[in-house]
């Protein structure tokens, strides 16, 4: 199922924290991609499906500068071949000891209206990448060249990211917290309950800097506050 403009939209406007817990809900609890961090902090959250790319151990006598002159190198093809609105999700063992990509390759995304990239490992020229108009997460920055360590290897399968299962076509969601997985066939209902969760959840935060305890509020073990919250999406329009 392709990811509609209407559910897009309302991922963008929820936090990963919230929809860490609408998946929990549903008994999922390792959609987190566990060690990425963005390279800068940005005002609008990343959203996108998943187009994934694996890296496995080197074999140092395939793993030579002279295999870039393959078109159809792994890693090359990757850049090429994401679709735009796509995020390019890699999988680099966890090792950010040799980077999985660098500036060019990124910007070359970003040029073809990619949605971001997410690396397990590192990224070269890791401040160029921050300055582009494209989210971008990673462990942390890293020079060496991929060859170094990392064999890329296939496109569009099923990966793991920060030990987080990534399926191709999966709903990437990133903000300043990280960045999540969200299965397919969900993203419709995790998109409209998250939704939801946001707007108690701005309402709580609303009466709790007010002074008013947690206690019956959150969670709204307390009736009153739930008629209280059906009049403030009223006066709110939410």
């Amino acid at each position: 199922m392709a990811l509609s403009p209407e559910t897009r939209d309302k991922l963008k406007q929820v936090s990963t924290a919230t929809l860490a817990t609408a998946l929990f809900k549903r008994g999922l609890r390792n959609q987190m991609v566990q060690g990425v961090r963005p390279l800068r902090e940005r005002a609008e959250t990343m959203v996108g499906e998943a187009f994934t790319l694996r890296y496995m151990p080197a074999r140092e006598d395939l793993n030579t500068l002279a295999a870039f002159r393959d078109r159809a190198h792994p890693q090359r093809k990757a850049v090429e071949d994401c679709p735009p609105g796509a995020v390019l999700v890699m999988d680099s063992r966890k090792d950010p000891r040799a980077a999985s990509a660098g500036g060019i390759l990124v910007t070359r995304l970003q040029q073809r209206g990619v949605a971001g990239v997410v690396t397990d490992g590192g990224f070269r020229d890791s401040a160029e990448i921050a300055s582009l108009d494209m989210p971008a997460y990673h462990a942390r920055p890293s020079a060496p060249t991929n060859l170094t360590l990392h064999q890329a290897i296939d496109i569009n399968v099923p990966i793991g990211c920060g030990d987080a299962p990534v399926f191709p076509g999966d709903v990437v969601v990133g903000d300043a917290d990280g960045v999540i997985i969200i299965p397919a066939h969900l993203a419709d209902e995790i998109a409209e309950e998250a939704t939801e969760m946001t707007a108690f959840e701005d309402f709580v935060t609303e009466k709790v800097r007010g002074g008013q305890s947690i206690l019956g509020l959150y969670p709204p073990t307390d009736e009153a506050n739930l008629d209280v919250f059906k009049e403030w999406r009223k006066a709110n329009n939410r």
